[in-house]
């Protein structure tokens, strides 16, 4: 995401949605009672002397909407944010729908806490960090799938014309070479897992760092005993290796979560479900707060997060999609590190 203009007095930010990540973030973001002004298409009613008026076409129009719903698709990578006409050219009061997809811009108006701008940053500096790119195969299919912040995207599958013996060397090389191309549009320097449970892993590493040695400058094997989605799910279940993680969102996110659950094993101070939570932080002892992002959306969690933030601790939104974020939903979705025991 791009922020294009700010002022806070106004409360109003201008940003520009870069990656389909940002309609993910946009969704955490935008809250119902916010103003969100774009610009769309509405049809306007054709003046005539019938007594109904006749339908006219879209016209493109900036509207201002005060949000009352919002959807996130991510089968089709679309946010729709539903409300009230509250500026524009016609139709004030009239309800109308914002289709936000990749290269919009949208002026977001609301009072904005320290947690939004966060989390503002946050969809700032995942734009110019890569997702990870799996390739997870063996000697008939692969399946080409990306970790983006809302969870796993399947990209792509491609199938070998491998057909008992009448398979040729010449097929092989074609079928590694269709993996290498589709990876060459759609990996944009991400790091890369290759996974599945026999040696075709391995010999597309090999091809794709003779071949492409920076589109592979980073690509890791994983032996799982699947392949396709399920031995994404597979890996992803058993934990990626650091390397692959290392100095990511993700990986701060593992480190938290993971700290959190130590804590509570050693019982150290440490707070975990709404309760507990919440008298700590009327306490002032939250240090770190953990929150799923269903949660965050929620707005009875409104009022914790201000008190966290008001005795200036830390409010890390964690994506429940991924494995920190099941691992904080097996324990209510909300946790704290403590400054010392409440």
């Amino acid at each position: 995401m791009k922020v294009l203009g700010r002022d806070m007095r106004a409360g109003r930010v201008k940003v520009r949605v870069e990656t389909e990540d940002d309609l993910w973030h946009l969704y955490n973001l935008v809250e119902i009672g916010d103003m969100v002004v774009a610009s769309t298409h509405r049809r306007e009613e054709k003046k005539s002397d019938k007594i109904r008026a006749e339908r006219a076409g879209k016209r493109r129009m900036t509207l201002g909407i005060r949000v009352e719903k919002l959807e996130f698709h991510d089968f089709d990578l679309r946010l729709r944010i539903l409300g009230l006409i509250e500026e524009g050219m016609q139709d004030i009061g009239s309800h109308h729908t914002l289709n936000v997809e990749v290269d919009e811009i949208l002026t977001i108006v609301k009072t904005w806490r320290r947690s939004h701008l966060d989390r503002l940053q946050r969809a700032v500096e995942d734009a110019q960090q890569p997702q990870v790119m799996f390739v997870a195969l063996d000697e008939d299919e692969a399946t080409l799938a990306a970790m983006r912040q809302f969870g796993m995207q399947e990209i792509a599958q491609i199938r070998s014309s491998r057909t008992g013996k009448q398979y040729a060397t010449k097929d092989e090389g074609d079928y590694y070479g269709e993996i290498i191309a589709k990876l060459r549009q759609s990996c944009r320097g991400a790091p890369m897992v290759l996974l599945g449970p026999g040696f075709a892993k391995e010999e597309l590493l090999h091809r794709g760092k003779l071949e492409e040695p920076e589109l592979f400058h980073r690509a890791f094997a994983y032996h799982t005993g699947q392949s396709g989605m399920a031995g994404v799910h597979e890996l992803m279940k058993r934990g990626l290796g650091k390397e692959v993680l290392e100095d990511s969102r993700m990986a701060m996110e593992v480190a938290l979560v993971d700290d959190i659950l130590s804590a509570i094993a050693k019982d150290d101070p440490v707070a975990y479900g709404p309760e507990e939570v919440e008298t700590a932080a009327e306490a002032g002892a939250v240090e770190t707060l953990a929150i799923i992002d269903s949660l965050v959306r929620d707005q009875d969690v409104d009022r914790l997060i201000r008190k966290v933030e008001n005795s200036r601790g830390r409010v890390v939104m964690i994506s429940e999609h991924h494995d920190a974020g099941k691992g904080l939903e097996a324990i209510s979705g909300i946790a704290a590190l403590l400054r010392y025991r409440v």
